[in-house]
């Protein structure tokens, strides 16, 4: 399985991170466009939410658009999305990303794209046998 790992206690909130995804999939440095949530918890404390693989969304999808990939990571097939948005409710992290202008949801695929611009070494991608 190949997931995006995140070391909460390294992250400093500097948002590299979430601009890194929102740019590399979306080449517009927007929040709302990023695979990854970053949450401030007050006192220099943040927290970094980003998809677990769970495959949860897998089963709630409707057109079975949604499927795992030989790595283990969960993916969308924008061609078969009917865009319901059904597995963006059925996503128990919340990571299942979606914006006004998309049509269909959007998350992590584990690129990692992210881990290599974090300056604190607060996210890696993690591959298990």
């Amino acid at each position: 399985m190949k997931y995006l790992k995140s070391y909460d206690e390294k992250c400093i909130g500097c948002n590299t991170c979430v601009t890194a995804c929102a740019m590399l999939f979306f080449k517009e440095d927007k929040p709302e466009k990023s695979c990854i949530e970053l949450i401030s918890l007050g006192d220099d404390n943040f927290k970094l939410s980003v998809c677990n693989q769970c495959g949860e969304c897998i089963e709630a999808c409707p057109a079975e658009a949604i499927s795992m990939n030989k790595q283990g990571v969960v993916m969308i097939s924008k061609k078969s999305c009917s865009g319901c948005m059904v597995c963006v409710d059925a996503c128990p992290t919340g990571n299942m990303g979606v914006f006004d202008e998309a049509l269909t949801p959007f998350k992590c695929t584990a690129c990692g794209a992210c881990a290599k611009e974090c300056p604190a070494d607060a996210l890696e991608v993690v591959i298990e046998k």
